[in-house]
């Protein structure tokens, strides 16, 4: 990783996946906050009751925010690694304008202690002004990414998709690493405490979404990079059955998973969905690295220990894994849709032409892929007897660089084309609603550095300010700014029907039908139905994978 890395991290695939925006958006998406601050005491706060007791939010003028709303209680001592239990109630208006604190986590882009705190399950709704109880808008519950090691939901700024859209939107924090995925034989099965936090929010939602003018039937569960890994996983967990209507996934479908050696040399295959049993016994590991292995009371120590002694780089890292078998997974979630058991309820997934350059351009610095020889190397390390093939597949001369060469046939192995194997396995049972975001000039973020002959196109999350404005983004063209507002007008109408298309936008043809994968790009003819599976050399992955 270059030096803007914190040298603590290791190696590990992950390091690269929590650069998945996370920790970028909590520096751009403050400004709702800070304005509300600026209100005086006198000034009309909006007050809505919810389940537990009422809360004062903030308006805004054509929008209202009420933030850091408790939807569980705090997870602490003995209720640390046990499914979310339910929050105190309280009497008097609570203080809903100012976010909740993050769960404990490190900063991803430069060194420095862990943060937050484990009372941190809480959740934000940003609602049109002039709602109405029981009027029915959409509503839209986002999961944060950041490699279930960082993030929280306060900084996704929804103005756009409330206001634009029409729609109810609320954010969530959920437990991260070795609080929120930690497993052990003595937890008898349970683990995807983060997973369950999730739900606990949903359910909350149900509880309460009419009372923000929402429709509790109408619930759509979407997220990007571990957030859609997040929303995978419900959409194949038997618990989450009924808690949202529609889907939707960015950059993180079931089938995602990098081959070894994908973002550093020496790295390991990564694979997001693991065994349970791998879990409990890194569990075991890191109790008895500890001093908790005692038999019958691993489990009391552990939760005796400060955040301090559990919250390292190394136990973040760690358990930052999905686990299935157990936790209200029972199957690998690609298989689970193999199976076709799933939930049935429309879906719309997608992922972005260049997602891999983000991860790649971080590296270039410490490790480059100079010449034909040092790309030759990757390719046999990465996929040994099939690298020939590959290397036939995106030869160098096809490509300004061999990095920006490495960068393509790993966005198509590891992302789209695993998406677009979902998509066909959800399109048997279900409306399935494909995209490919294709802004090669997508603006940069101002946090993430220039690589000279390495243009991150259209990269990880670089369709996030499309959908969430970001104040550390570039303004947009008037190209872009059409595309954002079309990109909003597909979600929040895909969340109000389960159904994307409208009067007036270009059609969105089903998948299963044809070309069945949108392109969106700004532009005049960049939203159009394209052969995703052809261009990105699908036929070839899929064998692969075989």
């Amino acid at each position: 990783m270059p030096e803007s890395r914190p040298p603590r991290r290791r190696g590990g695939a992950l390091c690269a996946l929590v650069l998945a925006l996370s920790s970028l958006l909590t520096a751009a998406g403050t400004a709702p906050a800070a304005d509300a601050a600026a209100r005086g005491p006198g000034d009309d706060r909006p007050v809505v009751t919810t389940d537990h007791g009422p809360v004062r939010g903030r308006s805004h003028g054509t929008y209202d925010t009420f933030e850091g709303i408790p939807f569980a209680a705090p997870p602490t001592g003995p209720l640390r690694w046990r499914d979310p239990r339910p929050a105190p109630s309280w009497h008097e208006a609570r203080d809903a304008g100012a976010p909740g604190p993050q769960c404990p986590q490190f900063p991803v882009l430069a060194p420095g202690p862990a943060t937050g705190s484990e009372d941190c399950l809480t959740l934000n709704v940003t609602t049109p002004s002039g709602r109405a109880a029981g009027r029915g808008r959409p509503v839209m519950v986002w999961v944060h990414g950041g490699g279930f090691q960082f993030g929280s939901g306060s900084p996704y700024r929804a103005e756009r998709l409330a206001v634009q859209g029409d729609t109810v939107v609320v954010t969530v924090n959920y437990r991260l690493g070795v609080l929120g995925f930690f497993g052990h034989p003595e937890l008898r099965g349970a683990t995807n405490f983060g997973l369950a936090d999730q739900r606990a929010a949903l359910r909350w939602v149900r509880a309460n979404a009419a009372r923000f003018g929402g429709d509790p039937g109408r619930v759509t569960l979407f997220g990007e990079s571990a957030g859609s890994l997040s929303t995978c996983a419900h959409l194949t967990s038997p618990g989450s059955a009924g808690l949202f209507q529609r889907a939707v996934l960015q950059s993180g479908s079931c089938s995602t998973g990098f081959p070894r050696g994908a973002i550093l040399p020496t790295q390991p295959r990564y694979q997001p969905f693991v065994p349970r049993s791998r879990t409990e016994a890194a569990g075991a590991a890191a109790a008895a690295t500890l001093g908790c292995a005692r038999p019958g009371g691993t489990l009391d120590c552990l939760r005796r220990l400060g955040t301090d002694k559990l919250v390292t780089p190394e136990l973040m890292e760690k358990f930052s894994l999905v686990s299935y078998g157990g936790g209200g997974l029972p199957l690998r979630p690609d298989r689970a849709l193999e199976k076709g058991r799933f939930h049935r309820v429309p879906v719309v997934q997608g992922t972005n032409e260049d997602e891999m350059r983000l991860f790649l351009a971080l590296t270039q610095s410490t490790n480059p892929i100079h010449d034909a020889r040092a790309y030759r190397a990757r390719l046999t390390y990465s996929f040994g007897t099939s690298a020939t093939a590959v290397e036939k597949r995106y030869p160098l001369r096809s490509y300004a660089s061999p990095g920006l060469a490495w960068a393509a046939l790993l966005s198509d192995a590891s992302f789209t084309c695993g998406a677009l194997r979902a998509d066909r396995a959800l399109a048997a049972h279900v409306p399935t609603y494909a995209y490919l975001f294709g802004d090669v000039n997508a603006p940069r973020m101002a946090e993430l550095p220039a690589v000279d002959g390495y243009p991150y196109g259209a990269a990880h999350g670089f369709e996030m300010p499309y959908l969430f404005p970001m104040e550390t983004v570039p303004a947009f063209s008037p190209e872009q700014r059409a595309l954002a507002d079309r990109m909003t007008g597909y979600w929040t109408r895909f969340a109000a029907t389960g159904d994307p298309n409208s009067p007036g936008a270009p059609g969105w043809p089903r998948s299963g039908r044809g070309a069945t994968v949108l392109s969106l790009a700004p532009g005049a003819g960049g939203i159009r139905p394209v052969d995703a599976a052809a261009a990105h050399q699908c036929g070839f992955w899929d064998r692969l994978a075989r």
